[in-house]
């Protein structure tokens, strides 16, 4: 083997070893970026959930409001009506 294919041979091997590196630290960021996108829709999604179990007593509290208040006005109305027959 002569010098220069010596030379151009552990060129090529220094060049391979850099773009191995390199795509290993690309592998491992978007690695990493995915685990991260991971946690935060998990953190997004868990707070929905966990707001709705917080504040549902109080959506229940407001349903029952809106059947009463919805139930004297349906009585209200029938009263009303009542009267003209």
């Amino acid at each position: 083997m002569t010098p220069e294919e010596r030379e151009l041979l552990q060129r090529s091997v220094k060049l391979a070893e850099d773009n191995n590196a390199m795509l290993r630290s690309i592998v491992r960021s978007m690695r990493t970026a995915r685990i991260m996108n991971t946690i935060y829709w998990v953190f997004i999604i868990g707070s929905a959930v966990g707001a709705y179990y917080l504040i549902q007593p109080y959506i229940d509290a407001l349903i029952g409001a809106y059947g009463g208040f919805k139930g004297n006005v349906d009585n209200g109305i029938g009263a009303y009506l009542d009267l003209f027959k």
